[in-house]
């Protein structure tokens, strides 16, 4: 007699995956902020906007504000040292910090993984540190979708997803339409390469450079593979703060830039008006070591560089020029680094860099 097959046989464990859910339940409450909705084995998160407001000033006109994102290639570097526990702020903050360009403030978030095999402990990693990006962000982790899909990842890999929800007033969104000539650029400080560039990194690094992940560079101050797995740094608390100070009359804060993917280069132009350019000083800010490491092993050009990476930049502020100074200062007591960088000129919507 032919014995009978199972799914466990196919290469998913039900009752592993069910076992998780208890430990995710907890993981979850302990991210709840006013609004969030306890519903355990429920099939979608809940979420209050009544709560969430509170004892506030009721929004006259919200608008909800989404965001999708992933951590790319970043992962390569967390399969290879199977270290697992800083991937997960990285899939908070590229949403989060997303949202908080247009002037939202994260309500909550959900997140998805999908593993080739169920693996408790590095299931359990990775959540956590979704859980911790949603902490640093001040959104409640509402839930999400864990999917063994055996034959689909290789041995020991996983992809994961992220999604934020946020909400603004209508009239104080933030979409660069309020930029003029005479803005101030500040750039507040990155931890690192993010999650955007890593497939030039591993590239010039691991593979043409030969470096090894636990090599120890003394200018980092730590191992390529601790500098890799750096997690984005989350706006949301500083600029929050910001927006609240200065922008109850008047958006004296005229619009915010997340530097991902293609660098100032090409993500400052998204919020600039036509016939206006963002003109950036070069030396104006820190720029980390790595990024100089990445320079010089390659080699690659500085055109490159800046269309690659942040460059040490992860968030820009186009501010009003008479409220810069003060603007500044107030991100820098939010405990950021920051810097004026540069300031927005007639042209013809682009970034120059003298």
């Amino acid at each position: 007699m032919t014995q009978s097959m199972t799914y466990k046989d196919a290469g998913v464990d039900v009752e592993a995956a069910g076992d998780l859910e208890e430990d995710y339940t907890q993981l979850i409450r302990k991210t709840f902020r006013a609004g969030a909705i306890d519903n355990p084995g429920g099939y979608g998160g809940l979420f209050s906007l009544t709560e969430a407001m509170g004892k506030r000033k009721r929004l006259r006109d919200p608008v909800l504000v989404s965001g999708t994102d992933g951590v790319g290639t970043k992962l390569k570097i967390a399969f290879t040292l199977d270290k697992h526990d800083t991937v997960g702020i990285d899939l908070v903050a590229m949403s989060a910090n997303d949202i908080l360009v247009q002037g939202a403030e994260p309500l909550f978030f959900l997140d998805y993984i999908g593993i080739s095999k169920v693996d408790k402990r590095v299931l359990s990693e990775i959540v956590k540190g979704v859980a911790e990006g949603c902490r640093q962000a001040g959104c409640a982790l509402l839930g999400g979708e864990t999917a063994e899909l055996p034959g689909f990842y290789q041995k020991g890999e996983y992809d994961l997803a992220g999604f934020c929800t946020g909400i603004a007033e209508r009239h104080a969104l933030l979409d660069g339409s309020a930029v003029k000539e005479g803005d101030v650029l500040i750039g507040l400080g990155s931890n690192g390469l993010h999650s955007n560039g890593y497939s030039l990194a591993r590239k010039v690094l691991l593979e043409a450079s030969g470096f090894p992940l636990d090599k120890y560079v003394n200018e980092l101050g730590k191992t390529i593979g601790e500098e890799l797995l750096m997690p984005t740094r989350i706006y949301v608390k500083p600029v929050l703060s910001a927006l609240s100070v200065f922008n109850r009359r008047s958006k004296v804060i005229r619009a915010l830039a997340h530097i991902t993917g293609g660098g100032l280069v090409e993500n400052l132009p998204r919020v600039l008006p036509i016939g206006l350019d963002a003109v950036i000083r070069s030396g104006s800010w820190q720029e980390l070591v790595v990024f100089d490491l990445i320079r010089q092993s390659g080699p690659v050009e500085e055109e490159e560089m800046r269309r690659v990476f942040n460059l040490g930049i992860g968030m820009v502020m186009i501010v009003a020029k008479r409220s810069a100074e003060k603007i500044l200062t107030h991100i820098q007591s939010e405990g950021e680094s920051a810097w004026i960088i540069g300031q927005i000129e007639k042209g013809k919507g682009i970034v120059r860099f003298v």
